[in-house]
């Protein structure tokens, strides 16, 4: 907990339920500010209170109107700098135009970087992304370690994928895919021993969920016990959530970084991690200036 000296806590329109979760973490009240729209859809943002010379937390997340939320987080930064907030840390569990984060092909923009400027010239110091150690615990709670194999359903999460792995001293395999275009899977390679294991994919967003039901498929052909997908960002768009109904899933588990009710109430396979217990302690950590760092090997109750 925060004594709450010095410190605001504000929340956007995007995802007010997690920041309610983190600011109870902490011990205190969500700051006032009013966030409205005018007639031709500009954002009008007044913050309701003073934040001179305080550490100012902005808790805002890329879902639904993306762009609007964006755009909401940069005049709040901008509000409270011009009215001499000492230091201000922008909550992002999911970051804007992420996926855009590369040049990919020929006069392909880098959104993700555009972003992160824009965030910097509104007045922002320091920007806190972090979910992993939830995942990482629910996964200790709840399997036991000697059957698990931790699965990448492609090669670009190979990366992500190994270090949890590493960190929970399993194995790994990973899926290498080959698409005939963007979103259509057309083959997949499985590399790794399977066999009569516990299968966890593990990716860092859900958006149709077609590759992680055709990994679940082919992990089930390949002899494993039961498959599991344990998803950071779950989006879950079009027929994603009938697609999870259908598949040889037994529980598509995500992060509560979008909100994430109605998909459960439309979907009986889908489990929502909470982590508002570690941004709430990356939060005091960053406060107090104490180590972020030790949360990657150990997660708050």
């Amino acid at each position: 907990m925060l004594n709450g000296s010095g410190v605001k806590i504000f929340a956007g329109t995007s995802h007010p339920e997690l920041a309610e979760i983190i600011a109870r973490r902490l011990g205190l009240p969500l700051a006032k500010a009013e966030v409205t729209k005018s007639g031709i859809g500009e954002t009008n943002v007044r913050i309701a209170q003073s934040v001179r010379e305080d550490d100012v937390y902005i808790i805002n997340t890329g879902c639904a109107e993306v762009n609007t939320a964006l755009m909401e987080l940069c005049i709040m930064i901008h509000a409270c700098k011009i009215a001499s907030a000492k230091r201000i840390t922008a909550v992002l569990p999911l970051f804007p135009y992420a996926r855009q984060d590369k040049k990919d092909k020929s006069r392909a923009p880098i959104t993700a970087k555009l972003v992160a400027n824009m965030l910097q010239k509104s007045g922002c110091d320091h920007v806190i992304l972090y979910a992993e150690p939830s995942a990482i615990l629910y996964i200790r709670t709840h399997f036991n370690l000697n059957d698990v194999v931790i699965v990448s359903p492609d090669a670009g999460g190979a990366k992500r994928a190994t270090s949890i792995a590493d960190r929970l001293g399993v194995d790994f395999a990973l899926f290498h895919k080959e698409r005939k275009k963007a979103n259509e899977v057309s083959r997949m390679v499985l590399v790794g021993q399977v066999k009569d294991k516990i299968a966890i994919l593990v990716d860092d967003m859900a958006d149709t969920c077609g590759t992680l039901c055709l990994a679940a498929q082919h992990l089930a052909e390949a002899n494993v016990a039961k498959v599991y997908a344990i998803v950071t960002h779950g989006i879950l768009s079009g027929n994603a959530l009938t697609a999870v109904e259908e598949s040889i899933l037994e529980k598509l588990i995500v992060t509560n970084t979008l909100p994430q009710r109605e998909n459960q109430a439309k979907c009986s396979k889908i489990e929502v991690i909470d982590i508002g217990a570690v941004l709430a302690e990356v939060i005091r950590r960053s406060h107090y200036g104490e180590s972020v760092s030790k949360l990657f090997h150990e997660v708050p109750y």
